[in-house]
């Protein structure tokens, strides 16, 4: 009779509906917004990876918009939903989420991935954590100034790179320039200028032809007016766009379009995404454990352009980058 039970249990919960067999909780704490590129890109990563199997709850730290003085208070609150939730893994997105949130969850027993880390792993005290691995991102800047000067009709010596004065801006120009500028990369003096407010970067824009033979769009979303206000971050690419009396080019595939940047050897978001969704299956399905799961870093970048953009500056793609390209128009 036990065993007659025990079979019809056995029958019972093999022909229940998927959907009523609760999925595991995966919380990804994002340390931007919704509406920023990055983020849409490397959470559709994650989605088409996991959605199915998975509850998948989010946190966005808005840390794009809030002043630095209330990160902590942000990252506080990711920490209370952690603790409502109680998810079988997380997913922490960029730096000022593992930044704040890396030493309370190196304390517990949950799962952790990171992505989008452009500083070291090792500032953030991760060493001795077993429940903590994930994927790093490193703007391809030395590799995509060769790209753009094969592409320029002139001969090229100087070029410009241009972020906001972000945390995130500081963090690659330690990590790519060391702190110092200029450097020399394949024969080309570059630049990198971190700019505060919108007046700056304007200027700085407007007269990069007496200096500067491209420009690269890096980073531009906490850029303020004069009375402290942000400048929205699409407003900034396609002002600079539309005004820069050189050719502009991005290291990530949100910046590039007809009347963004006009390409280059790019990062997506989306990559990021997908690779962090593998892990955490990896871990969830096949019980592997992170301190099993070496750092990774994501693809190597892809050329991606606008055939507008190109157009519009009268370039043409030389033929062993334009068959490896993609295109966004």
């Amino acid at each position: 009779m036990h065993k007659l039970s025990l079979h019809l249990l056995t029958l019972i919960l093999f022909f229940l509906p998927l959907q009523l067999i609760a999925k595991q909780k995966i919380l990804i704490i994002e340390s931007y917004h919704g509406e920023y590129d990055w983020d849409k890109n490397y959470i559709t990563g994650i989605e088409d990876v996991l959605k199915d199997d998975f509850d998948l709850l989010y946190f966005q730290m808005n840390t794009k918009k809030v002043s630095k003085e209330q990160y902590q208070e942000k990252a506080d609150q990711a920490w209370q939903l952690f603790q409502q939730v109680n998810p079988d893994l997380v997913i922490l997105g960029d730096d000022n989420a593992l930044k704040y949130l890396s030493m309370p969850f190196s304390k517990t027993t949950t799962p952790v991935i990171y992505l989008g880390i452009n500083n070291n792993p090792r500032n953030y005290h991760l060493q001795n954590s077993k429940n903590i691995t994930g994927i790093l991102e490193r703007p391809l800047i030395k590799r995509a100034i060769p790209t753009v000067v094969q592409l320029l009709p002139q001969k090229a010596t100087r070029m410009l790179l241009m972020f906001d004065n972000s945390q995130t801006s500081h963090y690659i120009f330690e990590e790519v320039f060391s702190s110092h500028t200029p450097m020399t990369i394949s024969g080309i003096q570059v630049d990198i200028k971190l700019i505060d407010d919108w007046d700056t970067w304007q200027n700085t824009l407007l007269n990069a032809d007496n200096f500067y033979d491209a420009v690269f769009l890096g980073l531009y979303h906490t850029l303020t007016d004069t009375n402290n206000n942000q400048i929205p971050a699409e407003q900034v690419l396609r002002w600079s766009s539309k005004n820069t009396p050189i050719p502009p080019f991005g290291f990530w595939d949100f910046s590039i379009g007809t009347d963004k940047a006009i390409g280059g050897l790019v990062l997506f978001g989306y990559e990021q995404g997908k690779l962090a969704a593998g892990i955490a299956k990896d871990i969830l399905l096949n019980n592997i454990r992170p301190d099993q799961i070496n750092t990774k870093t994501a693809e190597k970048g892809r050329y991606l352009f606008s055939h507008q953009a190109l157009l519009k500056y009268g370039l043409t793609l030389p033929e062993n980058i334009a068959k490896k390209s993609l295109y966004v128009d």
